[in-house]
């Protein structure tokens, strides 16, 4: 019989880390050896999630030398630019790291500092791999710093990637309108965040400035093989979580039965993307709690573009769900494992 994989977490309290909390305590591959925060320090679990107060495990303040002695595959869930503190010492011992924030996610570390801070360790961002698993598997296998899609750009990359570097998008620009629920602003409270803010309104945020951009615009041009530009305009929504993007690119007219197929053939054998009927669209309760992505397309031949709607739930597929499929691959276990029959949530 297989050892369990001893796993540490280093930043649970946010959403992204009860949301590994949750996917992990029902792998059956892994124990939970570690558990790293900032501000909770020898609480138990239970304390700040009661739904996991079946287990008597605690929170230890964040000390990356006993962290190290006590995993061998750690995730982070830490606000951007923290992780830039403890990808390094991990990374020198040779521990497996999935790193849910932005701090490895960019090629140039110039494009990087244009949204986040300065690099402080610039040259690991050639050790890398973005971790988007439909795109990426081959390469994420064997590697030991996997830098977590964010969850506007794993909706968005996906929802175009069967048609990019085909000669199918005319022009340089795409057009992204995204929803996102509340949980995607994170747990620390903001006045934007208040119930009173968020409930019955709806508005947009960094018009053409989101730092997820920059993150689409480099993948979207790699896949295409050549400089693209998105225009992004997120939303915050009053739902809890989920996101729909709505995308707009130029095609030739006639062709979206062969985008159609396109659609089809590319993600035949994925197990977490599902490509609706041609002309159905996804609605983000389809995805809730769930590690998938599901796609819809229709063409308007009035104005000869083609609309892609992709729904993902930000906190799963958007973020712990895919790093655990990408822990998964890493380790050789079944990619489904421990995400394929997650509880629906209410």
């Amino acid at each position: 019989m297989m050892s369990k994989i001893k796993v540490g977490i280093i930043g649970a309290t946010g959403y992204a880390g009860e949301e590994l909390l949750r996917i992990l305590f029902s792998h059956p591959d892994v124990e939970i050896a570690y558990i790293g925060t900032r501000s909770e320090g020898g609480k138990k679990i239970g304390e700040i999630f009661p739904q996991f107060s079946f287990t008597d495990l605690t929170f230890s303040k964040i000390d990356i030398s006993e962290a190290i002695e006590k995993a061998d595959v750690f995730f982070l869930a830490l606000p951007h630019s923290i992780s830039l503190k403890y990808v390094p010492p991990l990374y020198k011992k040779g521990k497996i790291i999935i790193d849910l924030s932005a701090d490895y996610r960019f090629d140039n570390p110039k494009i990087y500092e244009n949204y986040y801070v300065k690099h402080t360790s610039p040259e690991l961002l050639s050790k890398k791999v973005y971790g988007l698993p439909e795109i990426y598997r081959e390469k994420i296998k064997g590697k030991k710093l996997i830098a977590n899609p964010g969850c506007y750009p794993t909706s968005v990359i996906l929802g175009l990637a069967p048609i990019l570097g085909k000669e199918i998008i005319e022009g340089g620009v795409i057009i992204v309108d995204s929803k996102s629920g509340a949980s995607g602003a994170g747990r620390n409270p903001t006045k934007k965040t208040l119930f009173s803010e968020i409930n019955e309104n709806l508005y947009a945020y960094s018009p053409g400035i989101h730092r997820h951009q920059g993150e689409m615009e480099q993948e979207i041009s790699n896949l295409s093989c050549k400089k693209m530009k998105v225009l992004f305009v997120p939303h915050l929504a009053p739902y809890n979580r989920g996101i729909l993007s709505t995308i707009y690119v130029n095609v030739k007219d006639g062709i979206e039965e062969k985008i159609y197929k396109d659609y089809k053939v590319f993600y035949r054998n994925e197990p977490f993307v599902k490509v609706l009927p041609l002309n159905e669209l996804p609605s983000v309760n389809m995805v809730r709690g769930t590690n998938f992505c599901i796609i819809g397309i229709k063409y308007d031949k009035r104005t000869k573009k083609l609309i892609i709607v992709s729904v993902i739930d930000n906190l799963t597929k958007g973020a712990s769900g895919q790093a655990v499929q990408n822990f998964n691959i890493v380790m050789g276990i079944p990619e489904e494992r421990s995400l394929i029959n997650l509880p629906v949530l209410p």
